[in-house]
């Protein structure tokens, strides 16, 4: 059973939202990579921006982009509920006006490569599950992508793919292969471009 703690995009005030558990955390120390800093120019950034950093583990880059997703979204008014649990491969639930929404969160450091989800954890028939993906260069702010688990259905391009491993011990699986040459295919699930169709 998925456990959700409702987080109101009304965000003053509220122990419980996105904004006030990050905060938690910074002050507990637990990212470590969250102090704020000051860059070349004057400009003050609330995060590290050096993505390919050692001490950045993949499950502390997981902590920090699921925050960041569901900081995203609520930015735009969006209503996040965080699971105690993962349940299933789902990160959390989203309610916008089309109702209640999933979402599974990937990153890719320096912005090509190769991320994928189980194939029994990914139903790509949901017309209210996503995946939001995160594309992290060194020195940039993170590149937000929404994209909807039935484009892997409907989809022929190379970039979402399939592998069945049949026979072969690996579950089978969809996969996103991100490269320089065929990332601009991507520009229409830009988070900006795909918050009005949710």
């Amino acid at each position: 059973m998925l456990l959700i703690t409702p987080i109101s995009p009304n965000f003053k005030g509220l122990k419980c939202s996105v904004f006030g558990r990050f905060r938690a955390l910074q002050s507990r120390n637990i990212y470590g990579i969250m102090k704020k800093r000051y860059v070349a120019g004057g400009e003050n950034e609330m995060y590290n921006l050096n993505w390919s950093r050692s001490d950045l583990t993949r499950q502390k880059l997981g902590t920090f982009c699921e925050y960041y997703a569901k900081m995203s979204l609520a930015s735009y008014g969006v209503s996040i509920y965080t699971s105690e649990v993962d349940d299933h491969g789902i990160d959390f639930i989203a309610e916008s006006k089309r109702g209640f929404l999933k979402f599974q969160v990937k990153a890719i450091r320096k912005g090509t490569g190769y991320v994928f989800m189980r194939e029994e954890y990914f139903d790509i028939s949901d017309q209210s599950l996503y995946l939001f993906l995160l594309l992290l260069n060194d020195g940039e702010h993170p590149i937000e992508y929404l994209i909807p688990a039935t484009t892997w259905d409907n989809d022929s391009s190379n970039i979402f793919v399939y592998h069945s491993y049949k026979g072969k011990k690996s579950k089978p699986e969809y996969g996103l292969n991100i490269s320089a040459k065929n990332i601009p295919q991507l520009e229409r699930f830009k988070l900006e471009n795909m918050i009005t169709a949710i």
